[in-house]
């Protein structure tokens, strides 16, 4: 499966037309190299709706973001539990799955990535869907990482850490599998997540047992107890 649009099996409304050329023209192009007139022609649609649906170009780029959220997240999400059941390959398997995309016809990166590139500012509504998508995906890696730290016996306190450690493995692994063009970038990062996850439990196994002091109870000269 490619998380890219998909066609759909009835003629779609036109600001559903509008998202899906806005999302696959500006992902292929970029954000200020796609014009309002190209996404009209590439919807089939009248310009007028375009003004009906959406008050500005920034505008439909944002929608189409958010659409491209919602999808790309159902889509790893799905595919990372679908290929592992235990949390550690779970979180392994992620870096397969982007293998997968890597090698996927129109793998241009990461969407929300390259729209901050273009953004100046962080508030941009751009910039600040970006924040948001990522905030999911890690929301996502850290729910695995707390299910590996339970799981393992590691100390929970490694959890979050784990958990952005993983999300630089998981963005690293996009852009040079991206600017390389080549999708092994994604086996390379399992690799080093492999590193992560031994390096958690060695350091867990190497905690000191903490042995909580023996009471002593006192009894009457003469009587034991």
């Amino acid at each position: 499966m490619n998380p890219s649009p998909a066609a759909h099996p009835t003629q779609p409304d036109a600001r559903e037309r509008l998202l899906e050329a806005a999302e696959s023209l500006i992902y292929a192009g970029g954000i200020h190299a796609t014009g309002v007139d190209a996404i009209v022609r590439e919807a089939g649609a009248a310009r007028k709706s375009f003004y009906t649906w959406f008050e500005s170009k920034d505008a439909l780029v944002v929608a189409a973001l958010r659409r491209r959220d919602e999808r790309w997240m159902r889509w790893f999400v799905e595919r990372t539990l679908a290929r592992a059941r235990t949390p550690r390959t779970r979180l392994v398997a992620m870096f397969e799955v982007l293998r997968e995309w890597f090698e996927s016809d129109g793998f241009h990166g990461c969407a929300f990535l390259n729209a901050a590139g273009e953004t100046a500012s962080a508030d941009d509504p751009v910039r600040v869907v970006a924040r948001e998508h990522k905030a999911r995906l890690l929301a996502f890696v850290r729910e695995q990482c707390n299910a590996f730290v339970e799981s393992a016996g590691v100390d929970r306190r490694l959890a979050a850490r784990l958990a952005r450690q993983w999300l630089v493995l998981i963005d690293g692994a996009i852009g040079v599998a991206l600017v390389s063009g080549d999708a092994n970038a994604a086996l390379d990062a399992r690799a080093a997540a492999r590193t992560l996850l031994d390096a958690a439990m060695a350091r867990s196994s190497s905690r000191p047992l903490v042995r909580m002091p023996t009471r002593r109870t006192a009894f009457p000269e003469g009587e034991k107890p």
